[in-house]
């Protein structure tokens, strides 16, 4: 059932201890020697074999009751591509077995619970792939550059957070966690083709302006989240972003990988086949 991917992008991604934020060139292109056009033509092939596996997770909950999910963490600066990976990539397969969720600045009713509260009731269910468009990344990232609680609380959470995953996968989800670079001339780029949109005004945010003034910081939290939480049983994938088309097809073969790791096949029959063929012919 399972097949080759036609290019080793997963094994080029995977963070590796002493990798440095710093050296990850974000027009870069690691495990794809091709052109754009060559990506753009192997998306298309390769965006049907992810439904081909999606469909096939949800057909062997549905028919075998397997618990087995997948959840893509995306994580990255604004401007980094993350709505466009749910749109052109996960939008490739059937929205019935995908469950996606934006995490904003919490609530109200969010903040009186424990942080990773609101990303409990977002997991997916059996059978699902389940999308963080970021995720409780955010409360070691945007907490820690923002000073948002004491460094004794945040600090603590890197390790909470890793516990918080072996759980996860010990209950059967497979997790892919994709860490999105983009440089910030790139996101300079993306940020003012909203403002010269009319129709991507409401995509634009001011505050995003007074974020990229604390570029160095977040590359500081972001080298500690690598360091900290990618782990065997979770690992970070690091995503240059610049070329969307060059992220877009990354992350599908992220995917890929993950789903064909769990060595899926068609669920058999429950009845008799050629009976329910006289039936259905006699009907």
């Amino acid at each position: 059932m399972t097949t080759t991917s036609p290019v080793p992008i997963p094994e080029a991604l995977r963070f590796r201890a002493g990798d440095k934020v710093t050296d990850i060139d974000p027009g870069a292109t690691p495990g794809f020697k091709g052109s754009k056009s060559d990506g753009q033509q192997l998306q298309e092939e390769r965006s049907a074999r992810l439904a081909e596996l999606q469909e096939l997770l949800y057909a062997n909950h549905k028919a075998a009751d397997d618990p087995r999910s997948v959840l893509l963490v995306l994580q990255g600066m604004d401007a980094s591509g993350k709505g466009g990976i749910v749109k052109h990539v996960v939008g490739a397969v059937n929205p019935m077995g995908v469950r996606y969720t934006a995490f904003g600045k919490p609530t109200e009713e969010e903040l009186a619970h424990h942080y990773l509260w609101r990303i409990r009731r977002a997991l997916p269910p059996a059978g699902h792939i389940g999308v963080f468009d970021r995720s409780h990344y955010e409360d070691v990232l945007v907490v820690r550059v923002h000073n948002l609680v004491a460094p004794e609380v945040w600090g603590a959470r890197y390790d909470e957070i890793n516990a918080f995953e072996r759980e996860l996968v010990d209950n059967g989800v497979t997790l892919v966690k994709a860490a999105m670079f983009i440089s910030p001339e790139e996101q300079k780029k993306q940020l003012l083709e909203r403002l010269d949109d009319p129709t991507k005004h409401w995509k634009y945010n001011p505050g995003d302006v007074d974020e990229r003034l604390r570029w160095a910081d977040y590359q500081e939290a972001y080298q500690a989240v690598l360091d900290r939480t990618s782990t065997d049983y979770a690992p970070w994938y690091v995503v240059p972003s610049d070329r969307r088309w060059y992220s877009r097809l990354a992350i599908t073969e992220l995917l890929i990988a993950a789903l064909e790791g769990l060595d899926l096949s068609w669920p058999p029959a429950t009845f008799d086949i050629e009976t329910e063929r006289r039936r259905l012919l006699d009907s």
